[in-house]
């Protein structure tokens, strides 16, 4: 993996990369990494990356990161919109 992250830097330093954009990548492309494995839990994805949750979400904020992107399932939706559905199977069942 060194030797991977060697040629990587070295490619960029070629490329003539500034090194606050190299960083910034590196950073970006982690934290996606962790967030895709966590399927987009910022909380869980905090305690791995060794910082607090806002830190986290400011530097999502920074690097520009979609989150709703890195999530697999989607969440499901509020009770409001979900009455007019449950209603609906009780009326069916009696």
């Amino acid at each position: 993996m060194k030797e991977q992250l060697e040629g990587l830097v070295l490619q960029m330093y070629r490329s003539n990369t500034p090194y606050s954009e190299a960083v910034r990548e590196f950073q970006k492309a982690f934290i996606i990494a962790v967030l895709r494995d966590l399927n987009g839990n910022q909380v869980r994805a905090a305690e791995k990356l060794g910082m607090h949750r806002n830190t986290l979400r400011r530097n999502l904020q920074e690097l520009e990161v979609d989150i709703r992107a890195l999530r697999v399932s989607r969440r499901r939706p509020p009770v409001s919109a979900r009455l007019p559905v449950m209603r609906e199977k009780k009326a069916r069942a009696t």
